[in-house]
């Protein structure tokens, strides 16, 4: 696990885009794991500006984003649906055909999880997962427990997880108890991974996460057995390390 230091949110949403812009010039068909949550977001902006200023083209790559509230309707603007065609879908020219996402409509979620995990599969597999990590030490909704799940599965959110959610939602009995997330065996079977955590809040996880110790406690953890992920942290966030 390589992890690089930048100076502010700025430069670790710039450095992430670039990272991303380069594979996509490599491999114009490129499957990218995408995530959601307010730290990616500044990433995707500075892609979007790579594709309109010079010409990043999205046409062939393909997209698989890790988790979905469910149940929750698409056209919601918390789902995370609305939130990637918000801030990144509906300013590139990627293919309505190449962008996927658990399905927080569905009526059999465990039938949901078990198709897209076929669908990674069948697309050859991710080329590079982008993540996030929580408070807690979650990544996508793989949340601490005893046990971690390895495939696409349904599950609870944790209080924690929750309360840190409710900002986005305008009461927290407003926020989904549930949502269908990639496992950490999914994650990890992408051919390389790339987190970003920026801000002070995620000092004390960043510490847990280069203790050393893979542990269920902090899920981003597993990410240690992993042979490819490199760490984008601000100085906020790396004032533990």
């Amino acid at each position: 696990m390589e992890y690089i230091i930048c100076k502010n949110y700025e430069e670790v949403s710039l450095l992430g885009a670039a990272i991303l812009a380069k594979q996509i010039n490599k491999n114009p068909k490129s499957i990218l794991g995408l995530a959601t949550g307010s730290t990616p977001v500044g990433m995707y902006k500075k892609l979007v500006e790579m594709h309109k200023k010079s010409g990043l083209d999205f046409s062939e790559v393909k997209t698989f984003n890790l988790d979905e509230y469910y149940p929750i309707k698409k056209s919601n603007d918390q789902s995370y649906d609305y939130f990637m065609r918000d801030n990144l879908f509906s300013h590139i020219n990627i293919k309505k055909e190449n962008i996927h996402l658990p399905n927080g409509e569905s009526s059999d979620p465990d039938k949901e999880c078990a198709a897209y995990e076929k669908m990674i599969a069948d697309a050859g597999g991710v080329d590079i997962q982008v993540l996030g990590i929580g408070v807690n030490g979650h990544v996508g909704f793989n949340e601490p427990e005893n046990e971690l799940k390895l495939a696409t599965h349904l599950t609870g959110l944790t209080k924690n997880t929750i309360e840190v959610n409710s900002r986005f939602f305008k009461k927290i009995e407003d926020v989904p108890t549930k949502a269908l997330t990639m496992g950490m065996g999914t994650i990890n079977k992408a051919k390389s991974i790339l987190l970003l955590i920026t801000g002070k809040s995620k000092a004390p996880v960043v510490k847990k996460l280069f203790s050393g110790v893979v542990t269920t406690a902090v899920p981003a953890s597993f990410l240690h057995l992993h042979p490819d992920v490199t760490v984008l942290l601000d100085e906020a966030a790396a004032e533990l390390l």
